[in-house]
């Protein structure tokens, strides 16, 4: 079992990880485990925040570190919440919060023109100094609800409609999220990279 540190402190973040990286042999700890805090994301892009917060946690643990930075891009707002979607209501604001926020703002806004997409980047530094960072990306198309739907998942799921399966992120059982998220999907990228890392290196260690 290779261990790696996840830059995050999201609970839902935390097993959603586990559960898609059980099957490669990878252990994810949070890095909430090392008493570490959470870094000020002062990148202007998903990818400049996610090397932020894996290189922080690679610097305090000595451990590789596995970061993601994910947020929701509506057509409406122009583009918002984007790279600020986990405090888009706030710095300390909740899911429920940025959720309510986010259908106030697209009150007037018709189902038509509600278009969305969450967008997720995976990068993986091997060790705090690594000059090639892995990074994956991947995007999930679809729409935002007039009321939120479904208790599954997390940050904006309950409002994000999934075209495909006619139902909520919050609706969708966790191994078809597993399968089709943004997340997934960026992961998948991911898990194809280590398979290659692997053959060329040897096995990271605790």
């Amino acid at each position: 079992m290779k261990t790696i540190i996840l830059a995050s402190n999201n609970r839902g973040k935390i097993s959603e990880f586990n559960q898609l990286v059980a099957e490669f042999g990878l252990h994810v700890v949070p890095q909430s485990e090392f008493n570490l805090p959470s870094v000020a994301e002062t990148g202007l892009s998903f990818v400049e925040n996610a090397l932020i917060k894996a290189r922080f946690a690679a610097q305090h643990t000595g451990l590789p570190a596995l970061a993601d930075d994910s947020g929701l891009e509506v057509e409406a707002l122009q583009g918002a919440p984007g790279i600020y979607s986990a405090r888009f209501a706030g710095e300390e604001a909740t899911d429920a919060e940025n959720n309510q926020l986010l259908l106030e703002k697209l009150a007037d806004i018709p189902e038509s023109q509600r278009t969305a997409r969450y967008h997720c980047v995976i990068v993986l530094l091997r060790h705090a100094t690594d000059p090639t960072p892995l990074i994956c990306q991947g995007t999930w198309t679809g729409s935002i609800t007039l009321t939120l739907r479904g208790t599954l998942g997390f940050g904006y799921d309950p409002c994000f409609y999934v075209p495909t399966h006619q139902c909520t992120a919050a609706e969708l059982p966790t191994e078809i999220k597993n399968r089709i998220s943004h997340r997934a999907l960026a992961f998948q990228q991911f898990t194809s990279a280590w398979q290659q890392i692997l053959q060329n290196e040897p096995p990271f260690k605790r």
